[in-house]
């Protein structure tokens, strides 16, 4: 079955790291995004890999603090995010399978859902 399942999230203090990975299974994707969503907010993409070109998107608030990256080996997904900021508190999901006509960081795009994990700056 295809399965995509987070892990990494946790309490942070500001200007700490974390790194979030999420490990598929069941088949191997070509594109894979995070998002992330906080209380009454809407679920905004953070970042995005086309692993075929190498290709990455960023939201403009975690250029250069963010990087996302993917093991092809390990089938794993990863988002290295550092010098956090109480602002990244959120809900993160990682997404796979956007469609070629699909915008990155549109949520309804995707596929395929992990189950989220807690990321809490404080």
């Amino acid at each position: 079955h295809v399965q995509l399942v987070e892990s990494g999230g946790g309490s942070a203090l500001a200007g700490g790291s974390v790194r979030l990975s999420c490990a598929a299974s069941g088949y191997t994707f070509n594109t894979y995004s995070w998002f992330r969503q906080a209380p009454g907010q809407e679920r905004e993409g953070v970042a995005a890999i086309d692993t075929g070109d190498g290709s990455t998107y960023y939201l403009n608030s975690v250029e250069g603090r963010f990087t996302i990256s993917h093991d092809n080996a390990k089938n794993t997904l990863y988002l290295q995010m550092n010098n956090l900021k109480p602002g990244d508190t959120a809900m993160y999901y990682c997404a796979a399978d956007r469609p070629p006509f699909g915008n990155w960081d549109e949520a309804d795009v995707y596929n395929y859902w992990g189950q989220g994990t807690q990321v809490t700056v404080s």
